[in-house]
């Protein structure tokens, strides 16, 4: 299991959430704040199988706008093991 760390554009976080949606990913959504102006992002949390990365980087890829200027990015993404998941309830 992998804990996938995804920084989207707040732009593009509702077509990205869809999108995710769409393809059976489960998310949580964090507004945040960062880069050179503090201009508005979303931090989504997944949690996936490491043979489901693939599909979700392309999914969120796909989703995002293509950036106006050429120094920014799509989205970052940080990719961690996560050895437990357990839903309480």
């Amino acid at each position: 299991m992998k804990l996938v760390i995804a920084i989207v554009k707040d732009s593009d976080a509702m077509d990205v959430s869809d999108a995710l949606v769409e393809n059976d990913f489960r998310m949580t959504r964090i507004a945040s704040t960062g880069g050179f102006l503090r201009r508005g992002n979303v931090t989504l949390l997944v949690g996936v199988e490491q043979e489901q990365l693939e599909l979700l980087f392309a999914t969120i890829e796909a989703a995002c706008r293509k950036p106006d200027n050429p120094d920014e990015h799509k989205a970052t993404i940080f990719v961690l093991p996560a050895e437990d998941f357990v839903q309480i309830g």
